[in-house]
Parts: C-alpha cells; structure tokens; sequence
C-alpha cells in the first residue's frame, strides 16, 4: 500500500488545540502516514525554546476560563504534553516540522537554534501551499 501524505498547517500556539494536534499526529503516525507540519503565526511563538512545554506561557483557543481544568484533566488522565506527542511521534514515523520564516521573526525566532529542537528547517509560505495542495489530506489547525 503506498504511504499517504498528510500536511497540517499549525496557526494555532493555545493548549487546547497544540494538545489536539499533537493527538491527530501520533494517529497519522499509527496508521504509516508520511506528515509535514507547516507552523505559522501564533503556533510559531509555542515551539520557541523560551515557551515549548510551558503551559503556563499558553493560552487556550476556547472557553479560556477552563484552562486549568483543562490541564488537570490531562494531568490525571496521564495524557502527555502536546510537545511530547510531537517528540514522540517524530521518534516513530516520517515527521518534519517547518516553521514559517515571517512567523518566526514576528515571535523575535530568526534561526533554527530559537526553536525547539524537534523543527526541521524554516521556510517560506509557498512551500506550505505547495505541500498542502499535493497531500493526501491537509487540516488547518
């Protein structure tokens, strides 16, 4: 069976949709899909070094009041932090992570060694919408 490629395009730097990203990733990952992640705007500013697994530095994109509930629901279920499914899922399949470049910058990220250490490279919007049109399936996240 030919691998299917699967491209995300990641707007979104909040808890609760990082978390839900990170989920659908490990679930392409399980069933042998190719993924790209193209990172941009506020996503950008969550995969820099100074913010990643902190929490605290993150919003939630719905119903903001429930942020700690949220986090004490992943805490008890023993769910893993959005950047460890990410790490996790990169350590079981074909997963590159690319950070828009006009993102980065507006997060003060101009270099690879301002982001977290599982990004790939930064690039230009064009290379997104190139990936995005060719995938197999494309979510907007």
């Amino acid at each position: 069976m030919e691998k299917k490629n699967f491209t995300m395009g990641l707007f979104s730097g909040s808890l609760d949709k990082l978390t839900a990203a990170g989920i659908i990733l490990s679930g392409a990952i399980a069933h042998g899909m190719s993924v790209d992640i193209y990172v941009l705007l506020q996503g950008a500013r969550a995969f820099k070094k100074d913010i990643g697994a902190d929490i605290d530095k993150l919003s939630m994109a719905e119903n903001a009041n429930l942020k700690s509930e949220f986090v004490a629901s992943l805490e008890r279920l023993k769910v893993k932090s959005w950047l460890d499914f990410f790490k996790e899922a990169k350590g079981m399949g074909e997963v590159r992570i690319h950070i828009c470049g006009l993102a980065g910058k507006i997060w003060g990220g101009e270099k690879m060694e301002d982001f977290v250490d599982i990004v790939d490279d930064i690039c230009g919007i064009g290379e997104y919408i190139i990936n995005a049109q060719e995938a197999d399936l494309h979510l907007f996240i």
